[in-house]
């Protein structure tokens, strides 16, 4: 990195932080305002808005708006270079428009880097926090499954549970089925089972065990523990529970729900192949975005703004489409994950020829 390319290298991070910075006070401002009624209305302290909700908020905030503001921060620095003629000077010198581009490339990986950490480590973390406190004060992220619920806790082994009640984790009308070649042969009955959080064990009361042999035996007993690869997060829903998880937690609850024989694991799969494959999208943005801007037009940095912001929502809007296509069968997440990057791409690749040389 000589001279020049620190003063690119600063120009693109300083534009970066200095912009994503006064949105997200901006942001802060319109949250506040949006959900000042229920603070009061809850009674949350100062501290814990503050510390447990806005301060978690940053990171993910960052994370989610970085690839717009990655694009408009190089579109607008360098926008201002074309239009002070420092880019035809620059390549007049014998600089290659690839050499060029060594500046922008070594920030957006820094950038995709600390992209990847926060969307798969980071934010997890602070996620926790965040969604505790909103689950507390502005909106309910666990729901009840309702009644009748059934689950799959390994294969041929079935849980039935009449009603679940989540803040006590008790499960009543408890059923436990075990199949072979589709024949039963055990089930036990129980009225209530309550899960132990210290010994992960579940304490089934008033249970009747039947084992289905050649020859039935069936036991009644009061009281009884049991270990079951059944968590009491399977009995209710959570809001969008893999915000809360990092790379490793998603893969791992993806082969335990396919342990189980779940059919539910889609979503766990696209969001674990989207939070691989978003952060090399601000590399791809970023080549796109100087090479679109470096050209001195008569539209200026207007012109390249507006083409700039088109470009970042179709990304964007694309993204989600090949989400919902993945969702629907049509797509497999590792595809729905990687299409927007592959396009957007040849893209680039086209905008890099069409540069100025």
């Amino acid at each position: 990195m000589k001279k020049l390319d620190w003063y690119i290298f600063k120009k693109y991070i300083g534009t970066f932080f200095f912009s994503i910075s006064l949105l997200i006070i901006i942001v802060i401002v319109f949250d506040v305002s949006e959900n000042i009624d229920s603070f009061m209305k809850n009674e949350a302290s100062l501290r814990e808005v503050v510390f447990h909700y806005y301060v978690p908020f940053i990171p993910y905030f960052i994370n989610l708006f970085i690839y717009l503001f990655v694009f408009i921060s190089v579109i607008f620095f360098t926008s201002k270079m074309a239009g002070h003629t420092e880019i035809i000077a620059i390549l007049s010198s014998g600089v290659s428009f690839k050499r060029f581009l060594l500046p922008y490339i070594t920030a957006a990986v820094i950038l995709s880097i600390g992209s990847f950490y926060l969307g798969n480590f980071l934010i997890p973390k602070t996620d926790t926090i965040r969604r505790e406190f909103k689950n507390k004060y502005i909106e309910r992220l666990t729901k009840s499954s309702g009644s009748n619920i059934h689950v799959q806790i390994e294969k041929g082994v079935y849980v039935y549970v009449g009603n679940y009640d989540i803040k006590r984790r008790i499960a009543y009308k408890f059923t436990i089925e075990e199949f072979e070649d589709n024949v039963m042969t055990y089930k036990l009955i129980a009225d209530k089972a309550s899960y132990d959080t210290v010994d992960g064990k579940w304490r089934l009361d008033n249970y009747i065990e039947r084992h289905i042999d050649e020859v039935e035996t069936m036991t009644r007993g009061k009281s009884k523990d049991t270990t079951l690869m059944l968590q009491p997060r399977d009995l209710y829903n959570v809001k969008e529970e893999f915000e809360e998880m990092n790379l490793f937690e998603i893969h791992d609850h993806i082969q335990n729900l396919e342990l189980k024989g779940a059919d539910n694991t889609l979503p766990y799969k696209i969001e674990m192949h989207k939070r691989i494959a978003s952060p090399v999208a601000i590399i791809i943005l970023t080549v796109i975005g100087a090479a679109l801007s470096s050209r001195k037009v008569r539209g200026g940095m207007g012109l390249h703004l507006g083409i700039g912001i088109v470009i970042t929502f179709s990304y964007i809007l694309f993204m989600e489409f090949s989400r919902v296509f993945a969702l629907s069968g049509v797509f497999s997440p590792f595809i729905a994950a990687w299409l927007p990057n592959i396009i957007f791409s040849i893209i680039g690749i086209y905008f890099f020829v069409k540069a100025p040389k």
